[in-house]
């Protein structure tokens, strides 16, 4: 997975219209209380039905993945989310974010996973898809040399809790969030500590962390898969 900003008419002006995007997040800090929140999206403020690219979400290319946007804004078991569908491509989108993952290090979030890709297995090149993804992106210049992307991924053959690196670029290293059929069809909460995360991988502090992308990716496999991703919210330590 190799991954890079759209230039299309979206995204002129600062890349993922920082601007717009950042505007939309919601910080909150409990009274009395050592705890914090950033809310990145809960899809509250979104059209049920609305399909392909989120408000507030831009496109975030992947050379050759030929991407579908299948993605539409639903209600589902009691809660609005958004659900992605691939059919041998690969789609991504990405927010501005602007997180001190010091204050805020606990990347939480809600998701489910329908269908995997049948075959995947990003330890491998000719292989390397997912049926979701949730990004932490720092990107830098030259993107597709310098950034770098902690995949959360939901894999379906590699371990659980495993750290690898992508066989096809330098900047993505994929963190095994979830493995495999067994919580299939279920709401499943994610949490991971990016902070710590990042300080494993890289060996350094982290700057703040600029986007998070959501993807979903048969483009290699070519079997379909299906998920829904809900609420993304960074958090303190002391939640």
């Amino acid at each position: 997975m190799t991954t890079t900003a759209s230039r299309g008419p979206r995204s002129r002006g600062a890349r993922w219209s920082w601007a717009f995007a950042l505007g939309m997040l919601v910080g909150v800090v409990l009274p009395g209380a050592a705890w914090a929140e950033t809310l990145v999206e809960d899809w509250g403020g979104q059209r049920v039905g609305a399909r392909g690219i989120s408000a507030g979400w831009e496109p975030y290319r992947t050379p050759g993945g030929h991407p579908l946007y299948d993605f539409t804004v639903v209600d589902v078991d009691g809660q609005r989310a958004l659900h992605l569908k691939s059919h041998g491509d690969h789609s991504n989108i990405a927010r501005a974010v602007d997180i001190d993952l010091k204050a805020t290090p606990i990347l939480a979030w809600t998701w489910k996973a329908t269908r995997l890709p049948a075959g995947a297995d990003v330890r491998r090149s000719a292989t390397s898809d997912a049926a979701a993804q949730v990004l932490a992106v720092w990107p830098r210049t030259p993107e597709l040399i310098r950034s770098r992307i902690l995949a959360y991924t939901w894999d379906t053959t590699a371990p659980a809790d495993s750290i690898e690196r992508s066989r096809k670029t330098r900047t993505v290293t994929f963190v095994i969030a979830r493995s495999g059929p067994a919580a299939l069809g279920q709401w499943v909460t994610e949490r991971r500590n990016v902070y710590a995360d990042y300080r494993r991988i890289y060996g350094e502090e982290p700057d703040r962390l600029r986007a998070i992308a959501l993807s979903v990716d048969t483009n290699d496999t070519g079997a379909p898969a299906e998920a829904f991703v809900g609420r993304i919210a960074f958090r303190s330590a002391a939640e």
